[in-house]
C-alpha cells in the first residue's frame, strides 16, 4: 500500500514535466501567429506545435496514471510544478534569464504546494458521485470560466488577457482532471459503461474547450504571463471539486486549516506575481518566445 502514493506522486511528476515541454513548444508556436490570423490553421501546419502537443499528450497519459493510483488531493498540487520547470525552459529556449525575483516567487509556489501536501494530509475520497452532486459544483466552474473569457474579450492589456484566458483553461482542465477518476473507475465495467455515462462527454467537452483557451492564452502573451494561471488553476478546480463532489478531505484541523489556508493563498499569490513581473518586465517576451523576432528582452 505505501508504495502506490509514492508511485502516484512519480507518475504526476513526470506528467509535469511533459506539461511544461508542451507548454513551452505550443506557446512559441502560438505567439508567432497574429491575432488576425485563423490561430487553430496555423498552429497545425507548425512542426513544434504538435511537439508541444505529443508532451500534453504524454503528460496526461502519466496524471491519469497517477489519478487511477491516488487522489485528486494529493496529485494535482504536484502538477504545478510544471509552472517550475517551464519558466526555465522558456527562458533558455527565448535567450534570457530568469530574474532573481521570479526564482523566488517560484520557490514560494513549490513551498506552499508542499506544505499544503504535508499539513492537509488529504484522503482518497469516492471514485464516482451522480450527476445532482456534479450540477451545482460544476455550473459554478463553468460560470467562472465564461466570466473570464467574456472579461478577456473586452479591451484589457495583453498580459492580463493572457492571465484570464490562463484561468479559464485552468478551470476546464481542472474539471476534466476531476472527471478522469468516474471514467477510469467506469472502464472497470467494461467500454458501454463508459460510452453510457455522461462523464467522458463532459471530460471531453472540458478538455476541448481548455485546450482551446490555452492555444489563445498562448497567443496573447508570454508564458509567464498564462502558464501560472492555467497551472494553479487546474489543481484548485479539481480540488474543489474532489472536496465538494468525490467526498475526498483534508486529516487536519485547528492550526493546520490556518496553515492549509495561507498555503493556498500563497499559491494564488504566487501566481499572480509571476505573470503581472513576467508580463510587466518583459513585453517583448511573446516575440521573443516564438523564435522568429530575435532576442527577448531578460527579465
Amino acid at each position: 500500500m505505501t508504495d502506490l502514493p509514492l508511485l502516484a506522486v512519480l507518475c504526476a511528476l513526470v506528467g509535469a514535466l511533459l506539461f511544461a515541454i508542451g507548454s513551452v513548444a505550443q506557446q512559441s508556436a502560438a505567439a508567432g501567429v497574429d491575432e488576425g490570423d485563423a490561430l487553430i490553421g496555423e498552429l497545425i501546419r507548425s512542426p513544434r506545435w504538435w511537439v508541444g502537443v505529443g508532451g500534453d499528450v504524454g503528460g496526461y497519459a502519466f496524471q491519469a496514471t497517477a489519478l487511477g493510483l491516488g487522489s485528486v488531493l494529493v496529485v494535482q498540487p504536484l502538477i504545478v510544478s510544471t509552472l517550475l520547470f517551464a519558466l526555465p525552459l522558456s527562458a533558455r529556449f527565448a535567450g534570457t534569464r530568469m530574474s532573481a525575483k521570479t526564482w523566488l516567487t517560484a520557490i514560494a509556489l513549490a513551498s506552499s504546494l508542499v506544505v499544503f501536501l504535508t499539513v492537509g494530509n488529504p484522503t482518497e475520497g469516492a471514485a464516482t458521485a451522480t450527476l445532482r452532486h456534479w450540477a451545482l459544483p460544476l455550473a459554478l466552474v463553468v460560470g467562472a470560466c465564461v466570466v473570464a473569457v467574456v472579461v478577456a474579450g473586452t479591451r484589457v492589456p495583453a498580459g492580463a488577457r493572457a492571465l484570464l484566458l490562463g484561468a479559464a483553461c485552468g478551470g476546464l482542465y481542472g474539471v476534466a482532471v476531476a472527471l478522469t477518476k468516474p471514467v477510469i473507475d467506469d472502464l472497470e465495467h467494461g467500454p458501454v459503461a463508459v460510452v453510457t455515462g455522461w462523464e467522458p462527454w463532459a471530460l471531453v467537452a472540458a478538455g476541448v474547450a481548455g485546450f482551446y483557451l490555452q492555444q489563445r492564452a498562448f497567443q496573447a502573451g508570454s508564458l509567464a504571463a498564462s502558464l501560472p494561471a492555467i497551472t494553479i488553476g487546474e489543481p484548485l478546480v479539481a480540488s474543489y471539486l474532489g472536496f465538494t463532489v468525490l467526498d475526498e478531505r483534508l486529516r487536519v484541523q485547528g492550526a493546520g486549516l490556518v496553515v492549509v489556508a495561507a498555503s493556498v493563498a500563497v499559491m494564488i499569490w504566487a501566481t499572480i506575481a509571476l505573470s503581472r513581473s513576467q508580463a510587466q518586465s518583459t513585453p517583448a517576451a511573446a516575440l521573443g518566445d516564438s523564435g522568429t523576432s530575435g532576442a527577448a528582452v531578460s527579465p
